[in-house]
This record gives structure tokens, sequence and C-alpha cells, in this order.
């Protein structure tokens, strides 16, 4: 009983069910114009259905009625969009005629059987009734009141029934071919590089500014030296202001409201990073080779995020250490090393998200990372191509 009675009580039944009744209004006219050729309408959904804009007209309105829960999904089992072929075009065709049987044989159950539930139900009662066949169906009056709900009944089976087979013959009919399947799963992907691509801009951005603050703010607890303490909060103001400009703008990026991606920092600031990770306490050495301002600007901008989140690992794991950072500009590649005394920090164990952020960089650009213990230090090593990037 709960089998049946749940499509009924469902609200996309009756969605369903107007989907089925709207074409019956066009049949409806043209009878009222002429009883003697009920296919005119039928001859006339092949040239309609061969416009290209009529398979987005019927999508849009399927989904909108028949599919309501998948309406504008990039991944709807209806597609809404124009005919792209002639293939397109001829199922459109198809899928009218199929809309038109169905709008035929649900308007006639949706008059005749109502209307024989009232003729039972007169009867029943004693009153006059149009069809003769109902008036002698019963030798007996109240033998009408049971068998009056059936015809309601077979009605509300035959809306479920039809709204299905609408349904199937739409997605088989208007679904969407391989050309648009593709398109969609490309979409798709586009979207899920662009979320890990913004994890990976907090993860390295915000991480950072918070590792200096940490840092910072316990040397400046242990120190116990004015100067050293009004130093330390004038770094974490800096970088803490830095992250929040970081933050503001990938925001922006959420919202489809924010700077362009040229706008994100690049290696010609990475001044800015080796002077924070200085203010934490690390001793930096710095060898640059070639002119930075020249790479181009993804790589440039994504070898900076890699320097970002090399100094926080150090930071983070090893400590005020002496550091030494590697730029060069060699024979049409960038050549980024970072490397500190290994000692016992817990990163020398590999792993972690920022290491895997920081391989994920340097593979969608088609170079290569290397992190782990290299003769007694721990080193990150990044080389990224700068030919085909231009």
């Amino acid at each position: 009983m709960r089998h049946f009675l749940g499509p009924i009580a469902a609200p996309v039944t009756y969605s369903r069910w107007l989907h089925l009744l709207i074409p019956g209004a066009v049949v409806s006219v043209w009878l009222f114009i002429s009883m003697d050729t009920p296919w005119v309408p039928f001859v006339l959904a092949v040239p309609a259905g061969l416009l290209p804009v009529f398979r987005l007209a019927e999508g849009v309105q399927a989904q909108l009625l028949l599919t309501p829960a998948e309406r504008g999904r990039p991944d709807a089992s209806i597609s809404a969009a124009p005919s792209a072929t002639w293939a397109e075009r001829w199922r459109t065709v198809a899928w009218l005629q199929v809309r038109l049987l169905l709008a035929t044989a649900a308007g006639f159950a949706t008059v005749w059987l109502p209307a024989t539930t009232f003729d039972l139900v007169c009867a029943a009662a004693g009153a006059g009734t149009d069809m003769d066949w109902v008036a002698g169906l019963f030798p007996a009056r109240w033998l009408y009141w049971p068998v009056a709900p059936l015809p309601v009944l077979v009605l509300l089976g035959l809306i479920v029934l039809c709204g299905e087979v609408a349904t199937a013959a739409a997605r088989g009919l208007l679904g969407p071919s391989p050309a648009e399947r593709l398109t969609a799963l490309e979409e798709r992907t586009e979207q899920l590089l662009e979320r890990n691509r913004i994890a990976r801009e907090l993860h390295d951005s915000i991480g950072h500014a918070l590792t200096v603050a940490v840092v910072q703010a316990g040397a400046a607890r242990t120190a116990g030296d004015p100067d050293f303490t009004a130093r330390a909060l004038a770094a974490i103001e800096e970088t803490g202001r830095n992250a929040l400009d970081d933050l503001e703008r990938v925001l922006g990026v959420l919202r489809e409201s924010g700077p362009a991606a040229s706008r994100r920092p690049t290696l010609v600031e990475a001044d800015r990073l080796l002077e924070s990770a200085r203010g934490s306490g690390a001793k930096i050495g710095v060898a640059m080779t070639g002119p930075l301002e020249l790479v181009p600007g993804p790589v440039s901008r994504e070898g900076y995020r890699i320097l970002q989140e090399s100094l926080t690992n150090v930071l983070r794991h090893a400590g005020a250490v002496p550091v030494r950072v590697r730029l060069a500009v060699v024979r049409e590649r960038l050549e980024l090393e970072v490397t500190n005394p290994l000692g016992g920090s817990p990163h020398s164990r590999g792993g972690g998200s920022g290491l895997r952020g920081i391989r994920e960089r340097a593979a969608l650009l088609g170079g290569e990372a290397v992190t782990g213990p290299y003769e007694g230090e721990w080193r990150v090593h990044v080389s990224l191509p700068m030919d085909h990037i231009r």
C-alpha cells in the first residue's frame, strides 16, 4: 500500500501530470477547428522538432515539470540546450510524437474517468445519467457506491504511470549527447581544480602567517627584551596584514568579484617572505641568479607559493635555524631550492599536505619537486620549465 500511495502523494507526480496536459490544449484547439483531421498536430510536430530552439524549449519544460530536482544541475539527465546535430533534431521530433500520444491518452482519461465517477454517484443517488451503460450496470442502487471511486483510482494510477513513461522518454530522447556530457565533465573538472587551487592558496598563505605569528609570539614571551618584543609584534602585524590581503583576494575569487589571478604575488616579491622568516629568528641566506622579473607569470606565482610553503615548514618544524635559499633562472627553467639542518625535526619523515601541495604545484606546470633528507639536511628542490609557458 505504501509503495502505491507514495507516488500519488509526491508533488512531482502532479507536475508531470501538468506536463502531460499542456499539449492537450493545442490538440483541443485543433479539434475545435477540425474534428475530421486529428492527425494534423502530429504532422506539424515534425518541422517544429527540426528547429534547434524546440529542443531547448522542450528540455527546459521537461526539467521544470518532469525532473524538478535536477533543474539547473550540470549533470541533469534531460538536456536544456538547442539541437546541435541532425540526430538531436530527429530525437526531438520523436519526443514530440511521444508527448502528443501521451497527452492524448492523459487528456482522455482526465475527462472521461472523473465523468464516469460522477455518473456512478448520480446513479447511486437515483438521479439521471447521460451514460446508459452506467444506468443499467447494477440492479440495486446501493451497489453503485463502492464502485464509484474506482475510476478516480484508475486515473491516479494512470497519472503515475504516464508520468514515469514521459520522464523515461524525455531522458532517452532529450538527454545530453556525448559532446554535452563531455562538456559538463570538463566544467566539473575545472571546478574541482579551482577548489583545489583555492585550498592550496589558503593553506600556504594563512598557514605561513599563523606559523610566523606563533614563532614570534613564543620568542617574544621568552626573550624578556622590550625591543625584541616590539620587533616581534611589528612582524606579526605585517605578516597578519599580508595574510588578510591574500584571504580577501581568495574570497574575492569565490565571490567572483575579486581581482584577476595575475594580481597574486610573484617571486619579484620574494623579499617579503624572506624578511618575514628573518623576523621569526631564522637566518636566511639567499642566492639569486638570473632575472626573476622575466619569469612567466604562472611560474613566478607558483614559485612564490612553493617558497612560502617551504619557509613555513622550516619555521614550523625546525624553528629558527639557518636556511639557504637558491633561486636561479637557468636554460629556460626556474630552479628553486630551500635547505636547512635536518636534526630531529618532524618534517624530516616526509608527507603532509604542504609537501603534497608543493609537488602538485610543480606537476601542474610540467615540472618536478623533490623533498626529503639530502646529505644531512632537509631539502626542497623544485625545477619548473618556462619555455612552454611563455
